[in-house]
C-alpha cells in the first residue's frame, strides 16, 4: 500500500514537471549543422558573451599579430571572431554550413567575404591563408582527419591553424522560434585531436586548457604546417 502511493505521487510530480516544461513532453529532434543553425540563427548572438567564456581572451593571445594576414574563419557562424579578426587587421573570409547565420555576419560587417561551404571540403586553392580559425567547429565533426587535412591543405607553408575543442558530452538544447531543439554534435578527446593532427604533419605549436575547478571545458590548440 505504501509503495503505491510512492508510486502514484512520483507519477504526479513527473506530469506537473512536463506539463510546466512543455518542451519535455516529447522529444528534442536534432538537426545537422546547416539546417539547425538556420534555425538558430535569428538568436544565435544573445549566446556570445557566454561563448566568450569559453574561451578567457586565449584565442588572439595565441594568434598574435595579425596585421594583413590572409585568415580563414571556418564555422564563422553570426561573426563572433569573424569581426574582430576583421578589426585587428586581417584579411578575412567568413565560411558557415549555415546562410541565416553568414546573412547576420553580413548585416553586423558588409565588407567581410562570405562564403556558404562544408569544412570537410573547403572551396578554396591550396596555400591561400596565413591562418584558419576554428571555433566551436570540430564539435560538429565526427571525423576530424577529413577537416583538419583541408585546413592543412589551404594554408600556406609555416602557416597556422587555431582549433577549440569543447568538452561536451551531450549537445545542449537550443531556443528558436520554432522551439528547442539540438544540433548533431560529437564528443572527441584532446590526446586524439593532438595525435590527429600530428599525423597529418602539423606541428604543435600551443596548447590551452580553460578549466573551471580542475575540470577542462575547453581545448584550445594552436597547430603549425
Amino acid at each position: 500500500m505504501s509503495v503505491s502511493r510512492i508510486n502514484t505521487g512520483r507519477f504526479v510530480e513527473r506530469l506537473c514537471f512536463v506539463y510546466n516544461n512543455p518542451h519535455m513532453a516529447t522529444k528534442i529532434k536534432i538537426f545537422p549543422s546547416d539546417s539547425g543553425y538556420d534555425l538558430a540563427a535569428a538568436r544565435y548572438d544573445e549566446k556570445e558573451s557566454y561563448l566568450n567564456s569559453f574561451e578567457k581572451n586565449h584565442v588572439f593571445d595565441l594568434l598574435g599579430d595579425l596585421s594583413g594576414k590572409k585568415v580563414l574563419d571556418v564555422g564563422a557562424g553570426t561573426g563572433r571572431l569573424t569581426l574582430e579578426l576583421s578589426q585587428r587587421g586581417a584579411l578575412v573570409t567568413a565560411l558557415d554550413v549555415s546562410g541565416k547565420m553568414l546573412q547576420v555576419l553580413t548585416r553586423n560587417n558588409p565588407r567581410i567575404e562570405i562564403k556558404i561551404g562544408d569544412a570537410e571540403d573547403l572551396p578554396f586553392a591550396d596555400n591561400t591563408f596565413d591562418i584558419v580559425v576554428a571555433a566551436f567547429l570540430i564539435v560538429h565533426l565526427k571525423d576530424l582527419t577529413r577537416f583538419f587535412d583541408e585546413a592543412y591543405r589551404v594554408l600556406k607553408d609555416g602557416g597556422k591553424l587555431l582549433v577549440t575543442n569543447i568538452n561536451q558530452k551531450e549537445p545542449p538544447e537550443i531556443k528558436t522560434k520554432e522551439g528547442v531543439i539540438k544540433i548533431e554534435s560529437y564528443y572527441h578527446r584532446p590526446e586524439k585531436v593532438r595525435e590527429i593532427l600530428e599525423q597529418l604533419a602539423f606541428g604543435i605549436g600551443k596548447e590551452v586548457f580553460v578549466k573551471v575547478k580542475d575540470v577542462w571545458v575547453n581545448q584550445i590548440v594552436l597547430a603549425i604546417k
